[in-house]
């Protein structure tokens, strides 16, 4: 055991480029070689190379993102190319092959390709040339939304059926604690809700829509509890990405004040979200039993 901490550690003193894995995203072996050991795919191959669409490219290793789809153009290379960056979201730094200049996501250092000027092939007169697999790609139309209506198993029992939503994930949000786990939020006070993440196709269903929902599967107006479960952790919350989110919770929730409902639901600025165990992910489809302590109900 001592043999293979010390082996771990002088791998990783030799070699920078060995991640924290508890940091970011899991990578296949594939993804590895590229990514982390700065390989180059097969040209022509890789899945995005010939991805048309409007949207975002991210980092596969750490989700930050690298390219807007409007950069994009096809120069012929086998590689996906792009002539310009998301300000300061790539690094750039000389290869080791002592010639090329090489291209990293400035978040967590993974390799992304290489980056050539002078080849007048646009305007900008630069290519970065990108691996596929090193990049995933949202679309335009795909966004995401946060929501804690009481206990996260019966909220998302809901959502998932909802026609657009794309996935669900329940975890911690809005507390104090890094990385909590279902005890520490229960029985220490880390402040977190239980929370939802929704992933949702924007062209298949409104955000208003997801807030309207929300509102209807639980009793916005408990104070810090939902049915038989009583505390900070069951409070009502929207958390919202940007300003139109907020403009419209403000929106909906003003709807039902309107209403004379005593709204006890908090909307707040997102902040960072922590999954929760994999026993709580998709609980009542694993299990089959039903909510508890959650119904819906028509209001708007």
């Amino acid at each position: 055991m001592i043999y293979n901490i010390l082996l771990i550690l002088l791998m990783t003193i030799q070699n920078p480029a060995i991640e924290d894995t508890m940091n970011y995203n899991k990578l296949t072996p594939e993804e590895e070689k590229i990514i982390i050991y700065k390989g180059t795919e097969i040209p022509y191959t890789g899945e995005l190379l010939n991805n048309k669409q409007k949207g975002t490219y991210t980092c596969k290793r750490c989700n930050a993102p690298l390219y807007k789809s409007e950069d994009k153009f096809d120069s012929h290379c086998g590689w996906p190319s792009f002539d310009d960056e998301i300000p300061g979201a790539v690094k750039h730094q000389t290869d080791a092959d002592g010639h090329r200049v090489e291209i990293l996501c400035a978040n967590c250092d993974g390799h992304l390709g290489h980056v050539f000027k002078g080849e007048q092939l646009t305007d900008k007169n630069i290519r970065h040339c990108v691996n596929s697999i090193s990049m995933n790609f949202i679309p335009a139309s795909q966004q995401t939304a946060y929501f804690a209506a009481g206990c996260f198993w019966g909220v998302e029992h809901y959502f998932k059926q909802e026609p657009g939503v794309i996935s669900t994930n329940v975890g911690y949000m809005n507390g104090d604690t890094k990385n909590p786990s279902y005890q520490d939020v229960c029985y220490k006070d880390t402040g977190h809700a239980e929370a939802i993440k929704v992933v949702f196709d924007s062209e298949k269903v409104s955000y208003e829509q997801l807030v309207k929902l929300f509102y209807e599967i639980h009793d916005f107006t408990q104070v810090d509890r939902q049915g038989p479960d009583v505390g900070e952790q069951y409070r009502s919350g929207i958390y919202y990405v940007d300003d139109e989110q907020k403009r419209t919770a403000e929106k909906v929730t003003k709807i039902l004040s309107d209403k004379k409902y005593a709204v006890a639901t908090e909307v707040e600025k997102a902040e960072k979200f922590w999954d929760a165990e994999d026993y709580h992910q998709d609980y009542y489809g694993k299990t089959g039993k039903t909510p508890y302590c959650h119904f819906k109900r028509k209001i708007f």
